[in-house]
C-alpha cells in the first residue's frame, strides 16, 4: 500500500469522472453557469460514471445566497451523483437561525446578504437590534433550505481523492477527522508538505489562481468578489481546471 498519493498519480476509478467545484458564497450566476458547462461535457463524453461534488461556503457575501442553495436542493434532488458538502459559512448560517449572535461568523461574514437574499434586512448592531430581523429570517428561511443545510456531509471520497471544505488534520486517519476541521482547518493543513492517504481537494482559502500542491487541490477563487467560480475535472490520473467568469 502507498505511503500517500501526489496529484500526479492520483486516479479517478475506473470509469468514473469526478468534478470539484470550489466555493460559490451567493453567486448564484456563476453557479448556474458552471453546472451547464459541466453537465455539457459529462452530456457529450457520456462517461461511464461521474460525481460532481460541491466544496460546500453555498452563502454568504455575495447576492444570491438563496438562489443558490434552492439551485443545489432541486439539482441533488434530481439527481444522486450531486454531491454537496458542509463549508463553515453553511454551518454557521444554519448555527445563526437556531442560535442567534450578533458578533458570531454568519453577523460579521456576510450574513447580511444572505439575510436580504430572503428579503430580510436584520441590524447587527446590537443583539436587541438584531432579534426582531432574526425572527423573520426564521420564518423566511423554507424548510427544505434548513434540512438541505442539515444533512451536508462534511466530506466525500472516491478512488484517490479525498473531497472536504477546508482540509485535513495531518497524521489522523481521513475516516476519523473531526468535522470541525474539516470546515475550518488552515495553518496546520496548509504547513504540511507530506502526502496524504489520498489527494485532498478543498475550498475555504481564497487564492488568485487554482493552488495545485503534491498533497492537495485548493479550487477558492474567491467568486463572490473575483466574479471566477473553478472546478477541477479529474478522469483517471488525467486533470483539467475549468472556470467560468462574470
Amino acid at each position: 500500500m502507498r505511503a500517500g498519493v501526489s496529484y500526479d498519480e492520483a486516479s479517478t476509478p475506473d470509469g468514473m469522472r469526478l468534478y470539484a467545484v470550489g466555493d460559490i458564497h451567493g453567486r448564484h450566476d456563476l453557479l448556474a453557469a458552471l453546472h451547464a458547462r459541466l453537465m455539457e461535457e459529462i452530456l457529450h463524453d457520456r462517461p461511464a460514471d461521474w460525481r460532481i461534488v460541491y466544496l460546500g461556503d453555498y452563502v454568504d457575501r455575495g447576492a444570491n445566497a438563496r438562489g443558490v442553495i434552492e439551485h443545489l436542493v432541486n439539482l441533488r434532488e434530481r439527481d444522486p451523483r450531486i454531491v454537496a458538502l458542509a463549508g463553515n459559512h453553511d454551518v454557521g448560517f444554519l448555527d445563526f437561525l437556531s442560535n442567534p449572535d450578533p458578533y458570531g461568523l454568519f453577523a460579521c461574514n456576510g450574513g447580511f446578504e444572505t439575510a436580504l437574499s430572503y428579503g430580510v434586512e436584520i441590524d447587527f448592531t446590537s443583539r436587541s437590534a438584531m432579534m426582531p430581523g432574526h425572527a423573520k429570517l426564521v420564518r423566511a428561511v423554507p424548510q427544505h433550505h434548513k434540512a438541505f443545510l442539515a444533512t451536508l456531509p462534511f466530506s466525500a471520497s472516491f478512488g484517490d481523492f479525498f473531497f472536504c471544505h477546508a482540509g485535513i488534520r495531518p497524521g489522523i486517519p481521513l475516516d476519523e477527522q473531526a468535522p470541525d476541521d474539516l470546515v475550518w482547518i488552515r495553518r496546520a493543513f496548509h504547513a504540511f508538505d507530506g502526502l496524504h492517504p489520498k489527494l485532498v481537494v478543498h475550498g475555504h482559502t481564497p487564492v488568485t489562481a487554482p493552488e495545485i500542491l503534491p498533497n492537495r487541490v485548493n479550487l477558492d477563487t474567491g467568486a463572490w468578489n473575483t466574479g471566477r467560480l473553478t472546478a477541477l475535472r479529474m478522469d483517471g490520473v488525467e486533470k483539467r481546471l475549468i472556470e467560468v467568469s462574470a
